[in-house]
């Protein structure tokens, strides 16, 4: 019968990459990619020679070039003599610390103002609502600036916080100050440092590398409890052991280290020591936080009544708290439908926080798509290679939270 099949089967010839469905698909995506390279390789070609009409060369070379202004705030030592490229690693990391930060503050307001949207109680439930269609119909940047004004009119000068009678006075049992030039917090230091490599911080390395040894060790004892249950249907007690692998290690190396917290301190005009939340991170991290956070909570919501009632009822039959069935039961299940589009959220998050050049936080955007290219001229290198950092970042996050995603998914037989 092969042979039979085989003496029957037509020739090739040209004319089957059209006509014959085998191979038509794949014709047309090797002429449509043909046609892309083409076409960016005239653009490409069109724009060299439209720069050196203009006196221009297509180089990255300007990155070496002294940079010539100042960054506040910097997570890494930067000065005005560093390069244009240390700038822009500057304001990098400057943007990834605001869209961490505001991807967790969106996340847990979202949740929860979710789950509140769906509560019993009709006063809760209406100020969720309030809430919801508020401030996502208001766009994100008027929000931050919102928030700057906020910081820069109504909270007190530091001069407020000086006298036998100060109008202002330190919260937190006066280890934090709120100031119109920002926010004075506790900053961690250590007696005993074991300094820096480079740009990096030992002291800091020493304890995530403490961190991932005992998340390591507690995932090692969560599947040690699962192997335990399996065989004897009782899952053992591990909260204590938990406890010692997280609490025990990072101890001691605090302990070594001589940690203590270094608090601000009214001197002269302002507060020096601790740490600093300027106006403009503060704005733009709160802004992010409560426009996002309005997004995500309507999609926990949606995730939440996909969620079949049996469900709920079931749960409700075997005793279970509605707080605990919420926990345990439902958003579980939601998960699969609240990741998707979540991803979109921290992926808009990422790229909103370009809106920090309104407030004056210097960002990526602040820095290499701004005094860079001011200074330098080189708009299109500085455009091109901020949007190849954008569209790393964002693949990044896509990357980890499909992964995730695939995690908490169903697993169907």
């Amino acid at each position: 019968m092969a042979m039979k099949r085989e003496a029957f089967r037509e020739p090739f010839h040209l004319s089957m990459l059209f006509n014959d469905t085998r191979y038509r698909a794949r014709t047309i995506q090797v002429i449509a990619f043909i046609l892309l390279v083409l076409a960016a390789a005239w653009l490409v070609d069109n724009t060299i020679h439209n720069l050196a009409a203009l006196g221009k060369n297509f180089s990255f070379g300007f990155l070496w070039n002294t940079a010539g202004y100042d960054i506040s705030p910097h997570a890494i030592a930067y000065s005005s003599t560093s390069t244009h490229a240390h700038a822009a690693l500057v304001g990098l990391l400057n943007t990834l610390i605001v869209a961490a930060m505001a991807c967790v503050t969106a996340t847990v307001l979202g949740v929860l103002a979710g789950v509140l949207r769906l509560s019993n109680n009709w006063i809760v439930a209406r100020l969720m609502t309030v809430y919801v269609e508020s401030f996502r119909n208001v766009p994100a940047l008027l929000w931050i600036v919102v928030v700057a004004a906020i910081m820069s009119e109504a909270m007190p000068t530091p001069s407020a916080f000086r006298g036998e009678h100060p109008t202002a006075s330190m919260v937190l049992w006066g280890s934090v100050a709120v100031t119109n030039r920002g926010i004075y917090l506790p900053v961690p230091d250590f007696s005993r440092s074991l300094g820096a490599f480079g740009e990096l911080d030992l002291n800091y390395t020493a304890i995530l590398g403490t961190l991932a040894l005992s998340l390591f060790a507690y995932r090692r004892l969560v599947r040690h409890a699962q192997r335990v249950q399996a065989v004897s249907g009782q899952r053992p007690a591990t909260w204590w052991k938990s406890f010692c692998i997280f609490a025990l290690p990072m101890i001691a190396l605090l302990y070594a280290l001589g940690f203590h917290l270094e608090y601000p301190a009214l001197k002269g005009l302002n507060f020096t020591g601790g740490l600093l939340l300027r106006n403009s991170f503060i704005a733009l991290w709160i802004g992010l936080s409560v426009y996002s956070g309005a997004f995500i909570a309507e999609n926990v919501r949606s995730g939440i009544l996909a969620i079949s009632r049996g469900q709920t009822e079931a749960a409700h039959a075997l005793g279970l708290s509605p707080r605990h069935t919420m926990r345990l039961v439902i958003l579980p299940q939601a998960l699969r439908i609240i990741v998707p589009p979540l991803i979109s959220q921290f992926l808009d998050i990422t790229k909103n926080t370009s809106l920090g050049l309104a407030v004056g936080y210097m960002d990526l955007r602040s820095t290499l798509g701004g005094i860079t290219i001011n200074q330098t001229g080189r708009e299109l290198e500085a455009m091109l290679l901020m949007m190849l950092i954008y569209v790393s970042i964002s693949l990044v996050i896509s990357g980890f939270m499909n992964v995730y995603n695939s995690r908490v998914r169903l697993q169907e037989r």
